[in-house]
């Protein structure tokens, strides 16, 4: 029997018509379906829901949302090492592989295991502050270093491999998978990184000078950020959903994390299709 554990966006109202497709179409087949015990809850659902959902032995994650619900469900089921697949209810979706329309189609290629997984870099992310060091996370998408509300730059000191680089003034950093390389460091002026290329991105924030530009470095060379700034309204997020605050002569240190994240995709889809039908769908 496959198990499913379903995590949907109870933010977006078009995730209570998709669960409840969901649930109908296994209602008769050899599967177990689980949710996260307070979402089964407000869903309707509560036969569904399970304690420590992360902990559970679950064959495929199945989020409903867009991108940053499936990130927040890879980060969710990342220790248990496994694949995870989105369907997409939000604006754009390049990691969410199923489309509204295609739900029933997909999800009987998900029971007769008709897809294969692609594995992509996951880094991980950790803090010294005044001679502690704190493991922060793993993010799929980037690691962003920024200020909060106060209008003045930070300044940052950039080392990759053990090699001091530069130092600049910037409204931040962001350090990007290739995967993540259509998320925020594209609107920074970052290039777009096919994930299959083993990499990561740096990419400043609006610099303060012109030499300053994104950078793309093997995933294997550990990236370290010295916090230079003198005010105090600096932090770090990963995936745009873990925050946390900075202080003054702080260090951030990201490399690739261990293991991979698996995302489940389709045979008729490539990364280029993807790319043709999400981000130039218009031209």
């Amino acid at each position: 029997m496959k198990t499913i554990a379903i995590f949907p966006n109870i933010d977006k109202p078009e995730s209570a018509g998709v669960l409840k497709r969901i649930v109908d179409f296994f209602a008769d087949k050899e599967v177990r379906l689980m949710m996260p015990e307070a979402t089964a809850r407000l869903c309707g659902y509560p036969e569904l829901g399970v304690q420590g959902i992360g902990k559970q032995n679950v064959d495929i994650g199945l989020s409903i949302g867009g991108d940053g619900t499936l990130l927040g469900v890879c980060r969710q089921l990342y220790a248990k090492n496994i694949p995870c697949c989105g369907i997409n209810i939000g604006n754009v979706g390049f990691l969410a592989d199923i489309e509204v329309p295609e739900l029933e189609s997909r999800l009987g290629k998900l029971l007769n295991n008709q897809y294969y997984i692609e594995e992509r870099t996951v880094i991980s992310s950790s803090h010294y502050s005044r001679g502690q060091k704190r493991f922060l996370g793993h993010a799929l998408n980037d690691v962003v270093i920024c200020k909060g509300g106060v209008a003045r730059m930070l300044h940052l000191g950039l080392s990759v491999a053990g090699c001091r680089l530069t130092d600049y003034k910037a409204d931040g950093v962001i350090i990007s998978t290739a995967t993540g390389s259509t998320a925020y460091s594209l609107s920074a002026g970052g290039p777009i990184i096919n994930p299959a290329v083993k990499s990561l991105l740096i990419a400043p924030i609006c610099p303060h000078t012109l030499e300053v530009r994104p950078m793309v470095i093997p995933d294997e060379d550990k990236v370290r950020i010295h916090i230079a700034a003198v005010h105090q309204d600096i932090q770090i997020t990963l995936d745009g959903q873990e925050s946390y605050p900075l202080l003054p002569g702080d260090e951030v240190t990201i490399r690739k994390a261990k293991d991979p994240a698996k995302i489940i995709k389709f045979e008729d889809r490539n990364y280029y299709y993807t790319l043709k039908n999400k981000l130039w769908r218009n031209l």
